[in-house]
């Protein structure tokens, strides 16, 4: 049994994958964790005309279901010369996701304005205000955003098939594709290999649990 595990990190070049996968997993989570968090501060604690219109907008686009998006989307990054590259995987998580936007607003929401008037009155500044008081309070919310955008790209099959084509640049998830054959699918280091690729995840939910029920369950709370 334990050898199957040696064999699958041989039968493709596991560790280049996993180093692969989790440079594009860090690097969403941090781009998200800016991105999302800067506009849901926007649409949660300044005023500005057509701020409710313009948030209920974004979350209409999460009736638009991905696969519709697949093609247009394709079409951009080609046409931006990224298709091959790991670019259409990482740097769009800077342009947000709805669902993480509407989980923080939520969040920030539930912050007493108070500290946010108490702040201005002592010089503060919109960015100082955002950085010095609300992130840190809003560690719970962050963390369960943190956990969502690590397991979504960790796990993610469909992006790297797509934009991926040189095997050096592949993920875990297309990496464990190359088990399979037509002739005959090696199941005991599949399964290995699988089991790898998961742990981190549970690890990393194990730890995290606490703060991220905490994040999950006081987002609805104003």
């Amino acid at each position: 049994m334990w050898s199957n595990y040696a064999k699958a990190t041989t039968f493709i070049p596991f560790f280049r994958y996993f180093g692969n996968t989790l440079y594009i997993t860090i690097f969403n989570v941090f781009a998200i964790l800016v991105s999302c968090s800067l506009v849901a501060y926007g649409f949660a604690r300044i005023q500005w005309p057509g701020r409710d219109g313009l948030f209920m907008v974004l979350i209409s686009t999460l009736m638009i279901p991905s696969a519709v998006t697949l093609i247009p989307t394709f079409i951009i990054f080609r046409n931006l010369g990224w298709v091959g590259t790991p670019n259409p995987l990482t740097w769009p998580a800077f342009t947000g996701n709805a669902f993480y936007i509407f989980l923080l607003r939520q969040f920030f929401l539930t912050i007493p304005s108070e500290l946010s008037a108490a702040a201005k009155i002592d010089g503060a500044s919109e960015f100082q205000i955002y950085w010095r008081i609300i992130l840190p309070l809003a560690r719970a919310a962050l963390a369960a955003v943190a956990l969502f955008t690590f397991m979504a790209n960790w796990n993610d099959f469909i992006g790297p098939l797509i934009y991926l084509s040189d095997k050096d640049q592949f993920t875990l998830a297309i990496g464990l594709y190359g088990f399979l054959s037509r002739v005959r699918t090696e199941w005991g280091p599949l399964m290995a290999a699988s089991t790898i690729m998961i742990a981190p995840v549970i690890v990393l939910f194990f730890f995290t649990q606490r703060t991220f029920i905490q994040g999950i369950t006081m987002t609805g709370i104003k």
